[in-house]
């Protein structure tokens, strides 16, 4: 079996160990997925337990199909932020019924495949300019560490000054001892270091209080059906003005939430050509737009490559073997739920933080002798973290830009692409 042409596995180059121990990295720092995504879809009364089989079994379908397509070390499933718009402002906001909403989803999912299939994307992906890829990747570093810290409570809101230090709970101390871990380990070179780490916390959170292990705990257990949520659509009243703004909104925040991931993930494996060009990046998109559909088809919401991959990456893994063994054990998680709901948020959060820390680096890159590049770059960067969002990063970004150049009499510099994806973005926030 031709592991290269399958996975893009090299292995004069690559090394089995080393993807598969950033495989399982990957999984263990976007597990809780599993745990979160059925909690915030059920409150719509969606069937919690079936929404669990739905997200193991999309995640590692999106996951491996991204492996043996893109045959990049990325992981995809469920998006955390699109969910919460899901629940939160479609159906109990806007007063949609969860199936009326998933259909909404999934004729985005169909629009996400023609689009990329006519290399729509990936014009927007190769329009972005050098600085702002840069101001991505350090961005989503920055972001995923607020994750981290956010969903430990070491962050917490305030009224009076929006985020502050949470107080030193159980929880808040098991966060913090899984970044100084994590330091540690990456520090003394240990292979597996940040899989470690988390595995180490998840323990010590026992007699602590954190990890909670229930009364009736059992091993194994089998799977629950489908079938509540399975092909629940419905397209009663469905055309509307309102409805084709929420297609639109869905379709610009997976755009450029996955566009942003791709760049910044692409930059850390050391795969972007000198031109800023990604190779194999149409098949990745496509795999996210696949598993779109086919999500909103078995019962859950958009699909998108997610940022904790670059914790597997930060173990070592560079080919697709590393998102076979994701997938293989998003599958495993079927039947041994119970395990995986046992890691606490906290025992990830020193992954987060740490992978954090290492995408920074690419802040050194922009180029900051220019306000021109350096004003855009600083609100991509900061408005990813201010806005909890990627996507809306990208877009204050790149409409900065654009405006500043306008403005400043650099018209040149700008593609017709970021012009048309400019006025986009005004209409996505007149309207």
């Amino acid at each position: 079996m031709n592991l290269e042409k399958l996975v893009g596995f090299d292995p004069s180059t690559m090394n089995y160990k080393t993807e598969i121990i950033g495989g399982i990295t990957t999984f263990m720092t976007m597990s809780y997925i599993l745990a979160v995504n059925p909690s915030v879809l059920a409150t719509t009364g969606m069937d919690k337990a079936a929404l669990f089989t739905t997200t193991a079994i999309v995640s590692a379908f999106a996951t491996l199909l991204l492996a043996f397509m893109a045959k990049m070390p990325f992981a995809q499933a469920p998006s955390v932020g699109l969910n919460a718009f899901f629940s939160f402002t479609l159906v109990e906001g806007m007063g949609y019924s969860w199936q009326t909403a998933l259909t909404a989803m999934f004729i985005e999912g169909v629009i996400f495949i023609l689009i990329t299939f006519f290399n729509i994307r990936e014009m927007i992906l190769n329009s972005i300019p050098v600085n702002l890829r840069y101001a991505i990747t350090a961005g989503i570093g920055m972001f995923i560490a607020f994750v981290g810290l956010k969903n430990t409570g070491i962050v917490v809101s305030s009224p009076s000054t929006f985020v502050t230090l949470g107080s030193f709970t159980p929880t808040v101390i098991l966060g913090i001892l899984s970044v100084l871990l994590g330091g540690v380990f990456c520090f003394k070179n240990i292979k597996g270091g940040i899989f470690l780490s988390i595995i180490l916390c998840t323990v010590i959170g026992i007699p602590m209080g954190v990890t909670k292990i229930p009364e009736q705990f059992s091993l194994l257990s089998l799977p629950s059906s489908m079938e509540p949520i399975f092909c629940k659509f419905s397209f009663h009243n469905f055309l509307s003005i309102d409805t084709i703004i929420v297609v639109f909104t869905l379709l610009l925040v997976n755009i450029f939430d996955t566009v942003g991931t791709l760049l910044g993930l692409a930059s850390k494996i050391g795969i972007v050509k000198s031109d800023g060009t990604i190779p194999r990046v149409k098949q990745a998109m496509m795999s996210d737009a696949i598993g779109t559909t086919i999500g909103t088809v078995l019962g859950t919401t958009t699909i998108t490559t997610y940022v904790e991959s670059a914790s597997g990456i930060a173990e070592g893994a560079r080919s697709g073997l590393a998102s076979v063994v994701t997938g293989g054990f998003f599958l495993i998680a079927l039947i041994f739920s119970p395990i995986f709901m046992l890691i606490p948020a906290a025992a990830t959060t020193g992954a987060l933080v740490l992978v954090g820390s290492l995408m920074i680096d690419s802040i050194a890159k922009i180029n900051f002798k220019d306000i021109t590049e350096a004003l855009p770059s600083f609100i991509t960067m900061i408005m990813m973290v201010l806005t909890y969002s990627i996507a809306e990063g990208i877009c204050l970004g790149m409409l900065s830009y654009v405006l500043l150049k306008l403005f400043c009499g650099r018209i040149k510099d700008v593609s017709v692409t970021l012009y048309v994806l400019a006025v986009l973005f005004i209409l996505k926030y007149v309207f």
